[in-house]
């Protein structure tokens, strides 16, 4: 019987429903889109490309690993676990005799996969976004690439490259053409074009001499991967096994099928941590903020129906069956809601995909996998949700007995419940402890979803208190408010007299305007404190950059001949047990004069290929100091042990640790410096002019330098942007929607008002005033709850105090805030004044 009858108030009350419906729709829509994106980390398929040819592929392992065995009542458990490396890790090449005699073999094809970028004419359109490779000629027949034109390398001056390279930078045989590899550029002939059997969309590759190629990739006696081709007849299940056999105890992995594809394409698996990390981000947060918003839209929506519900009370419904017509009512418009929302949701999914892939966040490598399995978790999350909601929103109401509920249809209670401030209060201390926290967590990773979910519970606590801060507000602001005449009288009579009406209009904006501070300075805060760290660490005259992969070795030595101090800087990431740290290699003579980490303890003048200098962070981390000793994972899997020689306090600009440059450099898959620190006599112009022949390297200045790592930097944070916008926009759009609900719900007080006396413009003025009461209100809130979290999270990240607010930024939030605040609330307002009084005052409720 209560679902026929929510059925029927569902029917003939939809505008009143409509908020709900709205608020529910962008909630599906976001969590279905945020579920794409976690099932594409978790489920996307990687295809592989050049491997097509190859039903079996023998790689390195690309895991770190930890195994740890705990003995407890008896009862033995062993857990491990694994984490992936930064870089390529190799084999050795002297497998290929084990993989040879295996059952089932009739070829075993060596692979190597080392950088070759082709540096493409003036003119040419060859630059298309896709990461450019060198292999041996003889791996051509992984894929395989057949000749069209032209001839295989006969010499170590002769290349082979892809069809599509060659139509774009329109070459063609006997064409001349400049590769930046992992040596100094080198300019080679284009002895013949080749075109795969199968689509290879997301790579160029260019193929060398036998001799060539193992002189780029600089690993001798190592091997990216071989390729094993079976015998006719030979059953791929078989084959794998008799290959795996082949190769026990070496610690080599086995790929077959679909696993081949994280094997060619690295990046491709570490995109799969990526996406997960930012659904799961994003998801979470989109959940809590998609919670509070519906239960307050809800809340007024019930509060808006109050009298009809005492009724229902005073002809002896009983408090069960008034919680149970609310929660079919809300399942109602939730399956609605989740349904067109979850649907939604998968366009809107595809698309934040698409833009993570143009913004380079994830690799096109990693396809999108859509299934039914995300909406149909919105809609049974929008479903609960607003169940859950209705019941939180029907507590009061269906409680109480029917007299009171009769009385408090007409008037609000002069204070809220006691639970409701319970609630609050304990809230805020969950989020001042969570802002605590976040001012002694000092990594990224550990920072991020807790200065998220701190904005969160604390506009939580902010709803739940709303009452009495708007009550608040109202005595504060009563004597400038009544100075505005009689709109401004009404509305401060409206802000004592309605304060739950008005919290619940305060929440979603206070929201808004935390979230929207804490997302758009939280990377800049950090930003700024790394890059000024830089700026006071960087002694050098001029800084030497690449347009494209790097600057080679070759041009630092050039520049030693005319005497100048040349540090090379070469970027990694290592792993010490599993936890990953950022880190450097750095040329270690005279580096002193280019570069300055602020050292605290110990000295540089002891960094080597058998040392290490680490950060205070690290240091305090790993319980290290000078002298002690650091067992880590270099980037490539090679296991070091280090003897720790200094260590520094700039380690947000510098990394987490410091190597000898030749350390790093050997372990890494693109051993190109990221920069060159040089310090000389000499002008920017003699600079250049020496390092002429090497084509895309610029000389400039460590200003020049810092502006373009800034700009760097705030295209990797349109990332985050993107991620948490959305969360923000929804927000937004529940501000409109709830301001929107409120004035609507007003028609019959407006005209009242009117037959008092009041003219149309005074109540327009009142509504103005009201909505300008609290933006200020949710301004005030939103802005302390951002400046909370911001100096908590720079006190943590960076030591000090100093969240990077930029005032025109924050001045542009706050305006954006008050004109959906004044538009939401104008127009309701100028349509519901639209109705002659005398008829809505007449007319049934």
């Amino acid at each position: 019987m209560m679902l026929r009858y929510a059925l029927k108030t569902v029917r003939a009350r939809k505008a009143g429903f409509l908020g709900a419906f709205l608020a529910l729709l962008c909630a599906a829509a976001l969590i279905s889109a945020c579920g794409t994106l976690l099932e594409t980390g978790l489920r996307g398929t990687i295809r592989t490309e050049r491997y097509a040819a190859a039903p079996v592929v023998v790689f390195a392992d690309q895991n770190v690993h930890r195994t740890t065995v705990t003995h407890k009542k008896g009862k033995t458990k062993v857990k491990h676990k694994a984490k992936p490396i930064a870089e390529r890790a190799w084999l050795p090449a002297g497998l290929e005799r084990r993989l040879a005699i295996a059952p089932g073999v009739a070829r075993v094809i060596p692979e190597l996969t080392f950088l070759a970028e082709p540096l493409i004419p003036t003119g040419a359109s060859g630059a298309d976004g896709r990461p450019a490779y060198g292999h041996a000629w003889d791996a051509a027949a992984l894929t395989p690439y057949r000749l069209t034109a032209g001839t295989a390398p006969a010499t170590d001056t002769d290349v082979v490259i892809d069809s599509d390279l060659a139509a774009r930078a329109r070459l063609a045989p006997g064409d001349r053409l400049t590769v930046q590899s992992t040596q100094a550029p080198r300019t080679y002939r284009v002895s013949g074009i080749a075109a795969p059997a199968t689509a290879v969309r997301h790579q160029s590759s260019l193929f060398f001499s036998t001799g060539e190629a193992r002189r780029l990739a600089a690993h001798p006696g190592q091997v990216t991967a071989f390729g094993v081709l079976p015998r006719p007849g030979t059953d791929p299940d078989r084959l794998r096994e008799a290959v795996a056999t082949a190769l026990h105890g070496t610690g080599a992995q086995v790929a077959t099928g679909d696993d081949r594809g994280p094997v060619e394409f690295l990046d491709a698996a570490a995109a799969r941590i990526k996406l997960v990390s930012m659904g799961g981000a994003m998801g979470g947060t989109s959940l809590l903020v998609a919670v509070l918003v519906v239960v307050g839209t809800f809340a007024l929506s019930v509060q808006q129906r109050h009298r009809e519900l005492a009724l229902l009370r005073a002809i002896a419904a009983t408090s069960g069956q008034i919680r149970r017509l609310l929660g079919r009512e809300a399942l109602i418009v939730a399956l609605a809601a989740g349904t067109a929302g979850s649907l939604l949701g998968l366009p809107l999914g595809a698309w934040l995909h698409g833009r993570f892939v143009a913004l380079g966040a994830v690799t096109a490598t990693l396809q999108l996998t859509v299934s039914a399995l995300p909406p149909l978790a919105a809609v049974a999350a929008t479903l609960f949700g607003a169940w859950a909601s209705a019941r939180i929103a029907s507590r009061r109401v269906a409680r109480i007995r029917p007299a009171e509920a009769l009385a408090e249809a007409r008037t609000e209670r002069t204070r809220p419940g006691w639970g409701r401030l319970l609630a609050g209060l304990l809230l805020l201390a969950a989020g001042a402890a969570l802002v605590t926290l976040l001012g002694f967590l000092r990594t990224e990773p550990a920072s991020t979803p807790v200065t998220f979910l701190a904005v969160v519970v604390l506009s939580t606590s902010v709803a739940l208190l709303g009452p009495l801060l708007v009550k608040a507000a109202a005595f504060l602001l009563a004597g400038p408010l009544r100075l505005t005449g009689p709109g401004g009288r009404l509305a401060t009579a409206n802000l004592h007299g309605n304060a739950v009406r008005m919290a619940s209009v305060v929440t979603p904006l206070t929201l808004l305007i935390g979230m929207t501070c804490t997302v758009l300075f939280v990377q800049p805060t950090l930003g700024d404190a790394a890059r000024a760290q830089v700026r006071e660490g960087v002694r050098a005259d001029w800084v030497v950059t690449a347009q494209g992969p790097g600057v080679p070795g070759e041009a630092a030595r050039l520049l030693r001949t005319h005497h100048d101090v040349v540090t090379e800087v070469v970027r990694t990431t290592v792993r010490v047990g599993l936890d990953k740290y950022a880190a450097q290699g750095v040329t270690p003579a005279a580096v002193s004069r280019t570069w300055d980490p602020d050292v605290t303890d110990g000295s540089l003048d002891g960094l080597t290929e058998h040392t290490v200098a680490v950060s205070e962070l690290a240091a305090d981390q790993l319980h290290l100091a000078p002298g002690s000793t650091l067992k880590l994972t270099l980037g490539d899997g090679t296991p070091a042990t280090l003897t720790v020689a200094a260590v520094y306090a700039r380690g947000l600009g510098f990394g987490d640790l410091t190597f000898a440059h030749d350390l790093v450099a050997h372990h890494v898959d693109n051993p190109l410096a990221s920069s060159l620190l040089v310090s000389t006599a000499r002008t920017q112009t003699q600079l250049a002019s020496t390092l002429r022949e090497f084509p895309g390297l610029q000389v400039m200045s460590p200003a020049a330098a810092d502006s373009l790592r800034a700009e760097r930097e705030q295209a990797n944070a349109e990332v985050n942007f993107l991620a948490m916008g959305l969360v923000v926009a929804f927000t937004a759009i529940a501000v409109v929607n709830t301001l929107a609900m409120s004035v609507a719900a007003r028609v019959r007080e407006f005209a009242l008002l009117r037959l008092a006396g009041a003219t149309r413009r005074q109540v327009l003025r009142m509504l103005r005033t009201e909505a300008l009461a609290v933006l200020l209100l949710a301004v005030a809130l939103g802005s302390a709850i951002a400046l909370a979290v911001l100096t908590a999270f720079s006190i943590g990240m960076t030591g000090r105090a100093a969240p990077a607010v930029v005032p025109l930024v924050y001045a542009t939030v706050v305006a954006g805030a008050g004109l959906l605040a004044l538009v939401a609330t104008a127009v309701p307002g100028r349509v519901a004044l639209r109705v002659r009084a005398v008829t809505v005052a007449t007319a049934q409720e």
